[in-house]
């Protein structure tokens, strides 16, 4: 049952149900669970299943594990269920998590591809020898703190591994890339 009604809770967040996350939460409470595993737990799906579309989520969960440590019990239940309601609340988005997998996917099929090296540091006088460094545009010094340049490696430069999800705010992020990027 212990990862059956871990299971229900987090499906139930996911699903936008507070009153189905609420309760799973009071099942666990009510069971004994380590309120540390239930935290952790409400952490995962702050970035996996809230992600950017409420990039809050993520520091009201992380504050939640916090409480927990200086709260203990039974006190620390209602930071879990404040967070519980937050996260079930919030838009959802997978993005991040979907990113992660793509660029991890890359990294399989094309292994490990030489850093760029306008991208490379050089703290030696054998590495400036070497052009590491030469050629890098320092954003700052640009106008809106952005210039166009290759960040990628070579074999991969049009690689995209993160899109945007339908939400307000990856949308918002999105159309900010496209002034930028142009591309």
């Amino acid at each position: 049952m212990h990862y059956d009604i871990i299971s229900a809770f987090i499906k139930s967040i996911r699903g936008s149900d507070p009153d189905g996350a609420i309760y799973w939460l009071a099942r666990m409470v009510a069971g004994g669970e380590d309120p540390k595993f239930i935290a952790r737990r409400l952490l995962i799906s702050a970035s996996e299943d809230i992600g950017l579309a409420n990039p809050n989520a993520l520091l009201l969960a992380n504050a939640c594990f916090d409480a927990i440590h200086k709260i203990g019990w039974p006190e620390g239940r209602i930071a879990l269920a404040e967070t519980t309601i937050y996260l079930a609340t919030s838009p959802k988005s997978n993005s991040a998590y979907e990113a992660i997998g793509n660029a991890l996917a890359e990294v399989a099929q094309s292994g490990n591809l030489p850093v760029p090296l306008h991208l490379r540091n050089a703290p030696t006088k054998l590495m400036k020898n070497l052009n590491y460094g030469q050629g890098y545009k320092y954003a700052h010094a640009y106008e809106g703190n952005f210039v166009e340049q290759d960040f990628l490696p070579e074999a991969i430069n049009d690689k995209k591994f993160w899109f945007a999800q339908n939400n307000p705010q990856e949308l918002k992020i999105q159309e900010y890339m496209k002034k930028l990027w142009k591309k």
